[in-house]
């Protein structure tokens, strides 16, 4: 070979490496972040995975939020509303909880009662109208709270009957009794006129006479419904949860609930108070998912369905600075899909107007409803898109050179669906992907915000929802990714989760 013609084959293979080493360094930097070694992710393609049950994911809503959301006409009800329930379960039946603290503090008027002084939101026909309209239009089924905590049997009977006559079984998907009763004898139910904290059990309720009372109750409930229960979410009474399981043979759907952080009853000062290194610890969510195991198991065993039908970032309404930021929506999509690798059968998570963890606000205006997404719901959104209908869960190995949450779903059509997590304040992450018998460009989504704190500004593949459409909205902006040798190369910036979507082998 000439001496020239070798000298410029040098020069060129030079500028190619240096372009190569150039480009994979732009893959790395992405937005400017520094990097880390490779993460490898391996995807089990080929084991047959664990199915995501229909409807995994719902909301929970307290009683009073039902007309705020949904409007108090049942004859026109909020479109948007339906719109967000419905983006949360494509083409499934989502199930909506209503209950919560107002499930002990509602009733359906009984004829020679007065209401009692913990009482404080009353049932009209009006009410019930709007819920069997809300779950018609959003092929939805409700699990609806029972008072117990007013101590009246008649009135819980009472009070189900109107539910069950006026919405009728086929919309229903069970009734639960009672509210958190491990709460009962603390905290106050109502306030008498001289000031006094009255509380709904004496000092002495324990596990057991909750069982009791349970089974009590459930019996003068209509036989025709499924009976959920036991809507517990303190760690003591917890661990009653199995016991409670197999003494109640009405029992049709196990309910617990979860919070990973609390504000009340902690010093603001407190180290293991609301913040978002505390939600974004794994403790808030591999730890949460690995405390409700042993539930799940329990459940199952006597072949019954667990949902956290209670479920959100800070317990008491959220904490603002945390709940309301792009964290919970990274924190509330790694917690899903932990949640769903244990076994839980379903999730709702909670609202209401003006909460601090609300995933979203509507406002009715002279020009019709307003839909106001907040951080957390884009989070929910991206789950939902990772597990469409039909979807098995597959298992994932990591080699990790830095923290980066995986997860995978196969879907119907034979599609795999790769998330990742990059919950670090500072520098992408890089990322490789691989799947047996994947081939052909991927394609990639990306849900953003500024940083973990950012309150606004939360786009999903370019997105953010429309107010007056309640849909996403703008020019979707997707990535292709090539697949090489080693697999899938994905850059996951600081503060961000990313949705591979590999085509059909």
């Amino acid at each position: 070979m000439p001496p020239g013609r070798s000298r410029w084959l040098v020069a060129l293979r030079t500028v190619l490496v240096l372009a190569a080493a150039l480009a994979m360094f732009a893959i790395f930097s992405d937005i400017g972040g520094t990097t880390e070694p490779w993460t490898i992710v391996t995807v089990n393609s080929n084991a047959p995975g664990q199915a995501v049950p229909g409807g995994f994911l719902g909301l929970s809503l307290e009683y009073q939020a039902l007309e705020a959301y949904a409007g108090d006409d049942p004859d026109a009800v909020d479109p948007l509303f339906v719109k967000l329930v419905r983006s949360l379960a494509p083409a499934q039946s989502p199930v909506i909880r209503i209950g919560g603290d107002s499930t002990d503090q509602t009733w359906w008027p009984v004829p020679g009662l007065a209401r009692p002084p913990g009482i404080r939101y009353t049932l009209t026909p009006q009410w019930i109208g709007v819920a069997k309209a809300l779950a018609a239009a959003a092929d939805a089924k409700l699990v609806l709270g029972v008072n117990l905590e007013a101590g009246d049997q008649r009135l819980a009977s009472i009070e189900a009957q109107a539910l069950v006559g006026g919405i009728r079984p086929p919309l229903i998907a069970a009734l639960e009794l009672g509210n958190e009763p491990e709460l009962y004898a603390s905290a106050p139910w109502y306030r008498a006129a001289d000031g006094t904290l009255v509380h709904g059990r004496p000092p002495t309720y324990q596990p057991a006479t909750f069982d009791s009372e349970f089974a009590r109750f459930g019996s003068a409930l209509p036989g025709t419904l499924p009976l959920a229960g036991p809507a517990i979410g303190g760690r003591v009474w917890l661990q009653q949860v199995p016991t409670f399981i197999a003494s109640e043979p009405r029992l049709s759907l196990v309910t617990i609930h979860r919070y990973p952080l609390e504000r009340c009853g902690l010093p603001a000062s407190s180290p293991l108070g609301p913040s978002i290194a505390n939600l974004l610890a794994r403790s808030s969510s591999q730890g949460l998912a690995a405390g409700v195991a042993g539930y799940v198991a329990a459940a199952h065993a006597r072949g019954l369905p667990l949902r956290v039908d209670e479920l959100n970032s800070v317990a008491c309404g959220g904490q603002p600075g945390v709940s309301d930021t792009f964290a919970s929506a990274l924190w509330v999509l790694d917690t899903l899909f932990r949640l769903l690798r244990v076994g839980v059968d379903g999730v709702n998570i909670h609202t209401f107007p003006n909460a601090d963890y609300q995933p979203f606000a509507l406002a009715q205006t002279g020009n019709g409803w307003r839909a106001f997404a907040e951080p957390e719901y884009y989070g929910l959104l991206l789950f939902a898109r990772a597990t469409p209908v039909g979807s098995t869960l597959l298992r994932v190995s990591e080699r990790a050179a830095a923290a980066v949450g995986s997860y995978a779903t196969r879907s119907r059509d034979g599609r795999l669906r790769v998330v990742l997590i990059n919950t670090a304040t500072s520098g992408s992450r890089m990322v490789q992907v691989r799947a047996a018998g994947a081939a052909g460009k991927a394609t990639l989504q990306r849900l953003r915000a500024p940083n973990l704190a950012a309150t606004s500004r939360v786009t999903l593949a370019g997105q953010s929802l429309g107010q007056s459409s309640g849909q996403l909205i703008g020019r979707q902006r997707t990535q292709s990714v090539k697949r090489t040798s080693g697999g899938y190369a994905v850059s996951m910036p600081a503060a961000s989760a990313a949705l591979l979507t590999l085509p059909r082998p």
